[in-house]
This record gives C-alpha cells, structure tokens and sequence, in this order.
C-alpha cells in the first residue's frame, strides 16, 4: 500500500468525482482510477460506487477514510518536522473560509503568508452550509483550519479560537416604517419579512437567538448564501434584514465599482438614525446581536507545521 493510493482515494472521496480528484491533484484521471483500482485490489473490497452520475463510498471505503486521512497526516507530520529543521515549510494547507469575512483581509493575509513560505500550497475552499459545513470539515479531516462564526460552545471535532466581534444592525430600505429611527427593538419588528441566511450560518444562529430569548417569532422570506448580497435584496424591498456595517459598504462598493468613496458613503438622518444611499442601518436595543468571526481547527488532530504558521500570522496580523 503506497501514500499515493491513500491520497487518490481521499481526493476522490471528498470531490466525489475521479474528474475533480484528477484536477485537485494535478494528475490525469486514468492515474487516480488505477491507483484507487490498485488500493481496492489490496484491500479486497470494493471502496466507491461507480456510476455514471455519481460516486459515493461503499461501506469499506467509509471505514477507511478516516484511517487513510491519519494515515496522511501523520505522513505530513514527519514531512513537517524534516522540513523544520531544514528551515523551510512545504506541502499544502486547506484552508475554509466565509463567502465574506469583512472583518479580515484574507488576500491580503494569505499574500503575507505565501511571502514568507512560498514552498505551501493553499487551497481555499468555502462551504454552502456555511460555518457548520466548515467546522464539520475539520472534524472529518478535509480542512487543516478555517475561518467561521459560531456563537457559544464550539461543535465537537472544532477548536475556535474567537478573534473579533461585531454588532448586527437593522438594515431597512427607504421609505420603510422605520427609516430614519435611531434605534428599535426586537419587539417592533413583528411580521417584518426578513432577508437572512440558511440554518448553519453564524450570523442566522445569532439573530435566531436574540428572537427566542424575546419570545418573538419571525418570518425569513429569503434566503441568500452571501453576506455581501443582503443589503442588496433589502433594497430592492424584498425584506429587512440583521447585518454587520460592512456588509452594507460591501454592497454600496458593488453599485459604484470604481467610485471608493462611495463605501463609507453615509448620513446621518433628521432623527437620529444612519442613511447609506438608500439604506436605513438602526441599532437594535436589549438584545445580544455581536457577531463573531474566529478561526477554527480541528480538536482530534494536531495542526500541521504550515497550519501553525498561518496562526500565528493571524495572530500578527490583528495585533497590527
């Protein structure tokens, strides 16, 4: 049984497809499937299910997954502590991230890294289910660190390390009941239509708790994935929506591309309240809405020298 097999066959299982695996690991399929092919010879059993819509793992190959990531991790391990004492990182990093952090440049970030360690390679990946996909990532092993927002304990299989905090405001658009407010409660925002993100997204978790502990029910009308679209779809009247500042100067930088002064565009209004060309921001009182970004890793495995490295430059990176 050779390393290259095992990596074959995890990069197969977490693409669930030979096409992406190939991609992912910048050989020719033909290559993936033998090797996969020689593993399942070795082994005796079958691992994936092969069709011609799909691939799925097959009870044996759902056993050996996790074997095979140890197997891998502790390979890189030994890789790691090689290349430290020769003075230099090398391998790769899988890296999870939000369609939108705000709060961090992650280029720039990243960019700093790849600077000072330019031998590891960095694959970006960014879940539909939002931090709860990422976390549940890096306790199957198919993320080395990632950045999320999960308000409270952290799930099992995660470490977070909390890194910066910030409040969600009542974005609302002109013309609304409410435009033109300082501020309001959760209490007046009964029958509101909300604009908000899926169940699993940090910021949903925390304005779902804000509600129970008010005892108001609410009604999400939309639906989006991307943080820096949900001023947009408040716009355009299709709901009100809880979101950090940031998102809305994202959205006001996407209408005027080009125009950078356009993103901290804002005004006060005659009672009080903030107006960012068309958009009403209110504070929304007595109700914990602080939004966290943290940077997570797996609780079960020991982070990678390069993983290592990547946090403590977060780490410069805020105190800077």
């Amino acid at each position: 049984m050779e390393l290259r097999h095992l990596e074959y066959f995890v990069a197969v299982a977490d693409e669930r497809s030979f096409t992406r695996a190939a991609a992912r690991l910048h050989v020719v399929q033909s290559g993936v499937s033998a090797a996969v092919k020689a593993l399942e010879r070795e082994l005796g059993a079958p691992l994936l299910e092969r069709t011609s819509k799909r691939v799925a793992l097959t009870d044996a190959g759902t056993a050996l997954l996790p074997r095979a990531r140890a197997t891998l991790d502790a390979a890189r391990a030994a890789r790691d502590a090689v290349d430290e004492v020769r003075g230099g990182l090398r391998g790769s990093l899988r890296i999870g991230t939000l369609t939108s952090v705000g709060l961090i440049d992650v280029p720039a970030l990243l960019g700093s890294f790849h600077r000072a360690h330019p031998d590891v390679t960095m694959h970006l990946t960014v879940s539909t289910r939002g931090s709860l996909g990422l976390t549940d990532a890096l306790a199957d092993g198919s993320l080395d660190l990632a950045f999320v927002s999960v308000p409270g304990r952290a799930p099992a299989g995660a470490h977070i390390r909390q890194l910066l905090t910030v409040p969600l405001e009542l974005v609302v658009p002109a013309g609304h009941r409410l435009a033109g407010s300082a501020e309001c409660r959760i209490e007046d925002l009964v029958d509101e239509p909300f604009v908000d993100f899926p169940l699993g997204y940090g910021n949903r978790t925390v304005v779902d708790r804000a509600f129970v502990a008010a005892g108001v029910q609410r009604r999400v009308a939309v639906e989006v994935i991307d943080i820096g679209t949900g001023a947009s779809f408040v716009r355009h009247g299709l709901g009100v929506a809880m979101l950090p500042r940031f998102a809305v100067r994202e959205e006001i930088l996407r209408r005027n591309s080009g125009q950078a002064e356009c993103m901290v565009a804002t005004t006060p209004s005659d009672t009080g309240g903030t107006s960012v060309l068309g958009l009403d921001l209110l504070t929304v009182t007595g109700a914990d809405l602080d939004w966290p970004l943290g940077v997570a890793t797996s609780a079960v495995r020991a982070p990678s020298a390069a993983a290592r490295a990547l946090l403590a430059l977060i780490g410069d990176h805020l105190r800077q």
